[in-house]
């Protein structure tokens, strides 16, 4: 009886079928936009029928918004290792957050966002709000721990500057601006929060 639960456990670890339906259409929804991938090329390289494909999602809208999930529970996660760390310094984090940050938009290609935005209007809505909740909790949390230390300017209230980080991120990574800007999402984000964090830094940390 023991033998057998252990021949058992390699295939519990296996990745299920709506598991690896959702990864497939991860990569290839960000890296070449929503509209142009099918259903039936996602099956075709899972090697799985189109009916399994779509007993899990029944339509590819279905499928985004899980997509989405999935990507904003591994970046909220990720974010969450790193401000929630106490014996870490405020600098030390800081450097991570912003390559944790990096690296998570690093993987979104400009014709996924447009192509979100024209075909699933309410799908780019609910990635604004949730983008804004990960943006206003960790920051908040790494600007307090920064302050407390002395090396977030005191004169400005948190909830302002996760305001001014916010409304700038809001008006300049979308599709059109980046655009306009001849810009990546990637590179505006980036942008915004270093300009952001010259205004609120103190010479202390400016210096170092």
């Amino acid at each position: 009886m023991v033998a057998a639960a252990k021949s058992r456990t390699p295939a519990s670890d296996a990745p299920t079928p709506e598991a690896r339906i959702v990864a497939g259409a991860r990569r290839h929804f960000f890296a070449h936009g929503f509209r142009r991938v099918t259903m039936d090329e996602l099956a075709r390289e899972l090697g799985m029928s189109k009916k399994t494909l779509y007993v899990s999602f029944p339509g590819k809208l279905d499928l985004l918004r899980a997509v989405i999930a999935n990507k904003a529970a591994e970046l909220g996660a990720d974010l969450e290792q790193i401000t929630s760390q106490k014996e870490a310094d405020f600098q030390d984090k800081l450097a991570r957050l912003l390559q944790c940050v990096q690296k998570h938009i690093g993987e979104i290609q400009p014709p996924f966002v447009r192509d979100v935005r024209r075909e699933a209007p309410e799908v780019f809505e609910t990635i604004e709000k949730l983008r804004r909740e990960l943006l206003q909790r960790h920051f908040g949390r790494l600007f307090e721990q920064g302050r407390k230390a002395g090396l977030v300017r005191r004169d400005i209230p948190v909830q302002m500057i996760i305001e001014v980080l916010l409304g700038a991120v809001t008006s300049i990574v979308n599709p059109q601006k980046v655009e306009a800007l001849g810009t990546t999402p990637r590179t505006a984000l980036l942008t915004v929060i270093s300009v952001v964090l010259e205004g609120v830094l103190t010479r202390k940390v400016a210096s170092k």
